[in-house]
């Protein structure tokens, strides 16, 4: 669990959405609040002197989001612990310097202002893919709680993580918890001369898929967990399961060519199409 949870503050509706959540979370797991706000000065830095009168009035927009956004925390949880800091830098980079810092990321899927650009698929892919520990990223909260957060889980190191979070937010939520596990049948299944017996095979998966959940399930006894496997495309069932979700939780896999760390497929698509926010979670080193 995060001893803080950070959120991205910029005055647009997603961002708004995502302090609401932010705080909605950091009252139910009894952690501070950390609103952010980055202020891009580089793109109006051209000439060789600085621009006080402009640096005056990004500050002073920076600090109007920032009083919108801990009053919208406040009206909902009016004793939580919040604090507030303009960060001069890139939305992407700040982000990730303060999950390095703290831990959870809150984010909107769609940002102005000193969040420009922040669309799924930019500065949002970029936090998630990069960003140590849980990012969540909030396009809007649902219009009333449905009671279960929903998680990938498969045998890679990667899905432990995530799973360890999701049992942390049904157990901090009173929720069920559905873990979904998928399989695909290899190309030489459809060969005419295979044998394949298709319910052994969705058994073995089932056993995978139970074991692991069993190994969280004593530190965690009071939420109710459900083990969903299914012969079909990950996105496909994760993305039909967030439709009846508060949260979807996923893990990330993606390599790029250099090493370094982005989103792989499933979390980049669940980010696109999913009905309610999604959680990344990758490992912290």
């Amino acid at each position: 669990m995060s001893d803080v949870i950070v959120v991205g503050a910029d005055g647009s509706p997603t961002a708004l959405a995502a302090v609401e959540w932010a705080a909605d979370d950091a009252a139910r797991t009894r952690v501070p609040l950390r609103i952010v706000y980055a202020v891009e000065r580089q793109p109006y830095q051209l000439s060789r002197f600085s621009d006080t009168a402009l640096d005056d009035a990004l500050d002073q927009e920076a600090a109007e989001v920032l009083a919108a956004a801990e009053a919208a925390a406040r009206d909902r949880h009016a004793g939580l612990a919040i604090s507030v800091e303009a960060v001069d830098g890139g939305a992407a980079d700040v982000l990730r310097e303060q999950a390095a810092k703290f831990g959870e990321v809150v984010v909107g899927s769609r940002g102005l202002g000193g969040f420009a650009g922040l669309v799924v698929g930019s500065v949002s892919m970029r936090v998630a893919g990069h960003a140590p520990g849980p990012v969540v990223v909030v396009r809007n909260r649902p219009e009333w709680v449905r009671g279960e957060i929903v998680v990938g889980v498969d045998d890679s190191p990667e899905c432990r993580p995530a799973l360890a979070y999701a049992f942390e937010q049904a157990w901090a939520r009173e929720s069920a918890l559905r873990a979904v596990h998928t399989w695909q049948l290899p190309v030489y299944a459809y060969a005419a001369n295979a044998a394949y017996e298709l319910d052994q095979i969705n058994a073995d998966h089932r056993i995978v898929a139970t074991e692991l959940v069993d190994s969280f399930r004593g530190r965690y006894p009071g939420v109710r967990v459900t083990i969903d496997v299914h012969c079909e495309h990950p996105v496909v069932a994760l993305i039909d399961a967030s439709a009846e979700a508060d949260l979807l939780v996923v893990g990330s896999h993606g390599r790029s060519g250099l090493g370094s760390a982005v989103l792989g497929s499933v979390s980049r698509s669940v980010l696109h199409h999913a009905h309610c926010p999604v959680a990344v979670v990758r490992p912290r080193m």
